[in-house]
């Protein structure tokens, strides 16, 4: 990949949400259409000319004055150059790059700041996490269903359904007093954790993890636990699983790019400064009196962190972990997880029964993980036929080329052995 191209895809994820925030506060939520439109315009720009020009001393700089001149023209066009420009052409030729602009109840971060005004208790609650996730983070549709393991249709339609609630109550961007900013924290720790979540497992892109959208993730959870209102042991849970996770991304991806299972991973590459990170977040976590999802998952992750092998895990515990998930917090992704705990405590027949007792509809049709598990059970079964077709079907719903490249050695695998069992009986 060329260094421009690079270049803009990271400053796509680092600068985007930051772009829209201070373009927002200037334009007003009612215009976000126009906002994203120039936005997005900005670092097609950046491809093109960084290409033939070189990538300018102040890439971000340069990002922000693109888009702001872009909305400027499209404001002329509009004709409300009078009422509205003045926002955008205060000093703009001394404007390097967006302002560091802190606001009420000092959250010093715009993205931050967009993500609880997204967050807006007015929006309907199933559409705030897919409108902040594509307002802030630049998602697709098709990322963002991932996500939440729905429909691309579905995610359209959460999404227009906040725009125009945000746009009836022509709210602006200020910071909301400080029991709103309490009120909206659930959905603002939503939207984080998919975001580091999509991160973890990177469902379009060529790569297995997407460090710069799990950093992206930390450092807003860090902001936020740096405000009052987030100085909570929810947001330290949080943090603390974040940092749990990170600690093995070394060990998760191969040097030629490639997936390496659980069980397969070398932890003596794991990040010990996270997971020390981890721990002390941990700890502050375990003040007050509510147990919360990130609380347990953290608690799941930690149990991974601390055993010196597969091995030595203590499976009881991360069970026991998703046992409670169940009941505050039930989820696919956590009945999926259980049944493969379940696997490691009595093997993979027991990991079926758990899945086959998963109720049809709560059954995540569009989630490849939860076939590619069956598929390797039944794998390690020797029932090769019931593999293939949970292998192909896993595959079939990938897009990211380092899942489809392992789905694929799996079914090829699977195959030969097909081979060899057909080969013995004849």
């Amino acid at each position: 990949m060329s260094e421009p191209r690079a270049l803009v895809e990271h400053f796509f994820r680092h600068e985007f949400g930051r772009l829209v925030a201070v373009l927002t506060r200037s334009l007003g939520v009612r215009r976000l259409d126009l906002v994203e439109d120039v936005v997005q315009a900005a670092l097609v720009q950046a491809l093109e000319s960084w290409a033939r020009r070189g990538v300018p001393e102040d890439p971000a700089g340069w990002l922000y004055r693109t888009a702001r001149n872009l909305a400027v023209d499209a404001l002329r066009r509009e004709q409300t150059y009078a009422r509205v420009l003045p926002h955008l052409s205060d000093g703009a030729e001394q404007v390097a790059a967006p302002p560091e602009v802190h606001f009420a109840d000092e959250i010093g971060d715009e993205p931050l700041r967009l993500l609880f005004v997204s967050c807006h208790e007015e929006v309907p609650a199933e559409s705030r996490v897919a409108f902040a996730l594509r307002t802030l983070c630049g998602f697709s549709s098709a990322e963002i269903a991932r996500g939440l393991l729905t429909t691309e249709a579905n995610v359209q339609k959460r999404i227009e359904r906040a725009r125009d609630r945000l746009r009836d109550l022509d709210i602006d961007f200020e910071a909301p007093a400080t029991p709103q900013l309490r009120a909206r924290l659930d959905a603002v720790l939503s939207v984080i954790y998919l975001l580091f979540s999509q991160g973890c497992h990177a469902t379009h892109a060529d790569v297995p993890i997407r460090r710069d959208l799990c950093d992206e993730a930390r450092r807003l959870a860090q902001m936020l636990a740096a405000h009052p209102v987030g100085d909570v042991p929810v947001v330290h849970a949080l943090l603390a699983l974040m940092c749990f996770h990170a600690a093995r991304f070394d060990a998760r991806v191969a040097l030629d790019g490639g997936i390496v299972l659980f069980e397969q991973q070398d932890r003596s590459t794991w990040n010990w400064g996270d997971v020390r990170e981890g721990m002390e977040w941990l700890a502050r976590a375990a003040a007050g009196d509510e147990l919360t999802r990130y609380h347990v998952e953290a608690g799941i992750a930690w149990e991974h962190c601390r055993a010196s092998s597969v091995a030595d895990t203590d499976w009881h515990r991360i069970a026991a972990g998703y046992d409670v998930l169940d009941r505050i917090a039930p989820s696919p992704i956590h009945a999926l997880n259980r049944a493969v705990a379940e696997v490691y405590l009595r093997g993979p027949q027991a990991g079926l029964d758990r899945l086959a007792a998963v109720a049809p509809e709560d059954v995540p049709a569009r989630y490849p993980g939860w076939y590619a598990v069956i598929g390797e059970l039944h794998s390690r079964l020797g029932q090769h036929p019931a593999a293939e077709r949970a292998w192909l079907e896993a595959l079939r719903l990938t897009s990211a080329s380092a899942d489809q490249e392992f789905l694929r050695r799996r079914l090829a695998d699977c195959r030969r052995a097909l081979g060899l069992a057909t080969i013995a009986r004849s």
